[in-house]
């Protein structure tokens, strides 16, 4: 089984690895995934580590030595480009699910001129991505749940979500609500976690292992693969179009071990925060370290979504 063995290998100290086993984000509910994005905002550990996008980064194909951040800020280009909200006019309106502290959402509308909402199930998100945001910049940000938009059919030109979909307890249903919301014509970029299909082979033991780490670590009731989610966006009722898919997990891997590098290349980031930030900081390590392996092996995948137009 991997557990002492793996995470150790991975340079951790005995002591991480006792906070690590202490720690429990568990999904129950809707609220749990906002309290843990509530913390993680408010510690400012996150945001101080990962710069303003709380995602992963795109280093090139093959991938490149690329710096962190800006490869989280090429992540978003790449996407763009991608799922072809490029070729949309300025002035659309784009919503963006699970919208973090702003990051991509601000890129969307600074470089791109869209008008663009942001949506996440926590408060202190929302809260601290209008504080990063100017007020002459045509993006906003509201409080509001992915599987329940309290948005009228139709609305947006396209429909952008990174990484929200793990936290999804009802994958059709988030299916469902993202196509929902958008125009005829309109654009889709969905870009995820995601499993390996069961038809590509089941978990062993190890992997069943890493795999219950992975949900109860940070809020996650389960992963789609990404054959999965696909067949969720082509039965949709409000699908109109023909869905594409893509695997970035080779151009966005140097990620997991690049946010931990992070904390060592700019140490005050951590430290002036004080000696909570250094432990948390740790306490994560191990969760990076096993997301990193089931990316790596194939239990994990990068899954990009989009609706061909």
């Amino acid at each position: 089984m991997l557990t002492e063995a793996l995470l150790l290998t991975g340079g951790l100290s005995a002591t991480a690895f006792l906070l690590w086993k202490r720690r429990n984000r568990r999904y129950t509910s809707s609220e749990s995934v906002a309290a843990a994005y509530d913390a993680w905002t408010d510690d400012r550990l996150l945001e101080r580590l990962w710069g303003e996008h709380v995602h992963l980064g795109h280093y090139g194909t093959p991938p490149s030595d690329r710096d962190f951040r800006k490869a989280k800020e090429a992540f978003v280009h790449e996407l763009v480009r991608w799922s072809g909200l490029d070729q949309l006019p300025r002035g659309s309106k784009v919503l963006d699910v699970g919208c973090g502290i702003g990051g991509s959402a601000r890129i969307l509308a600074q470089d791109y001129g869209f008008d663009v909402l942001g949506i996440s199930i926590s408060s202190a998100q929302v809260r601290r991505a209008t504080e990063l945001t100017p007020e002459a910049l045509s993006c906003r940000f509201e409080v509001m749940d992915a599987l329940d938009l309290q948005l009228a059919d139709q609305q947006f030109d396209a429909v952008w979500s990174v990484e929200a979909g793990p936290h999804m307890p009802d994958k059709q249903r988030f299916a469902d609500e993202l196509l929902r919301v958008m125009r005829p014509g309109g654009c889709l970029a969905v870009a995820d976690w995601n499993r390996r299909d069961p038809s590509d082979g089941a978990l062993n033991r190890n992997e069943r292992w890493v795999m219950h780490q992975l949900l109860t670590q940070w809020a996650h009731p389960e992963f789609a693969s990404i054959k999965g989610f696909r067949q969720n966006l082509e039965v949709s009722q409000h699908n109109r179009g023909a869905i594409s898919t893509g695997d970035w997990t080779q151009p966005t891997l140097p990620s997991w071990i690049d946010s931990i590098v992070e904390g060592i290349r700019r140490p005050g980031a951590v430290l002036g925060l004080g000696p909570k930030a250094v432990i948390q900081g740790l306490r994560e390590t191990p969760t990076l370290l096993l997301m990193r392996w089931a990316f790596a092996t194939g239990l994990m995948q990068f899954g990009v979504f989009r609706l061909n137009r």
